[in-house]
């Protein structure tokens, strides 16, 4: 049997939300495997891993810029300690970064850095960043970015919490340029709709079946260990489907402002209000640090004291 350590017991824990214990568990009986182990969690109705995906951090920021509602970009900028992530020379580079690109269409991070500085072209974004490290004495790195622009509709952008999520949306419509500020504050609603509740996709036909079976799977064994009957329990994961893609889709979710009005209806009804045919084609929701291994801390000693490891 694999070695289950106090740092994989924090992070899944971190994860899912589960007991300590229950962590420990679960790994013992995954062998070690940490995917294994939180589908263990969720049969057993521990944890809600697909809410809690998000909970390991690093630090920096997540940047927005949007020009003339038209071009957006999201970038995410990793620093070491959340006291740099606040420095005002750490915030106007992302802020430069996001502008340089949504100036510039770029492919990837890599092509990012060999690209001339807008606001000085005898140096690439790699030297800027270079300066940046020097002049406050720990490492940066750009992460990730996406770019949109848009063909027949509208960009918004949202930040929340400083950076520690941010979202960009675009709406497409008929008439974008002669609605653009409503369509605009439509976008920003929708895009605090993604930051609070996390969807994944836009609607039901974007979900891969791969992720659908898993579901089906997770929840048929998690009705089983309820000790529901074999009998109807096919007909529970039918309903208790209807709830995940409420959770992942975001025209199924209820309106964060009025939980009597889904996503979906919201925007058939701003459209209506405006005389004009409006849709989310597109969405990016950046959590800081999302899939990265946060520094260990004295927390390991909490969990090795307490699970005996």
């Amino acid at each position: 049997m694999a070695t289950v350590t106090p740092a994989m017991v924090k992070e899944i824990r971190e994860i899912t939300g589960a007991g300590m214990l229950d962590c420990k568990k679960a790994l013992e009986e995954a062998d070690g495997d940490m995917e294994k182990a939180k589908v263990i969690l969720r049969e057993k109705g521990l944890a809600a891993a697909a809410k809690k995906a998000g909970r390991v951090a690093t630090e920096g920021m997540v940047q927005a810029f949007v020009e003339a509602g038209t071009t957006g970009v999201l970038v995410e900028i990793n620093s070491e300690t959340d006291f740099v992530a606040k420095n005002d020379l750490f915030r106007e580079f992302a802020a430069d970064v996001a502008a340089q690109i949504a100036k510039n269409d770029v492919s990837d991070v890599e092509a990012l850095l060999q690209q001339p500085y807008f606001n000085d072209s005898q140096l690439t974004i790699q030297q800027l960043l270079n300066e940046k490290i020097a002049k406050i004495g720990e490492n940066i790195s750009i992460r990730r970015f996406v770019r949109y622009a848009a063909e027949g509709g509208v960009i918004e952008s949202y930040i929340h919490g400083g950076g520690k999520i941010g979202v960009l949306v675009e709406i497409s419509a008929q008439n974008a340029a002669a609605n653009q500020d409503a369509i605009r504050e439509l976008a920003r609603e929708v895009a605090m709709q993604i930051a609070a509740e996390s969807a994944k996709y836009i609607e039901r036909s974007e979900v891969p079946t791969e992720e659908l079976d898993k579901e089906k799977e997770i929840l048929r064994n998690q009705a089983l260990n309820e000790g529901k009957p074999e009998k109807i329990v096919d007909k529970m994961v039918e309903g208790r489907m209807s709830k995940y893609y409420e959770e992942v889709c975001l025209l199924e979710q209820t309106y964060f402002r009025n939980q009597d009005v889904t996503i979906s209806q919201l925007v058939k009804d701003r459209g209506a209000k405006i005389g004009d045919t409006l849709a989310i084609t597109r969405f990016s929701r950046f959590q800081l640090g999302e899939g990265l291994e946060k520094k260990q801390d004295d927390f390991v000693a909490e969990v090795m004291a307490q699970t005996k490891l």
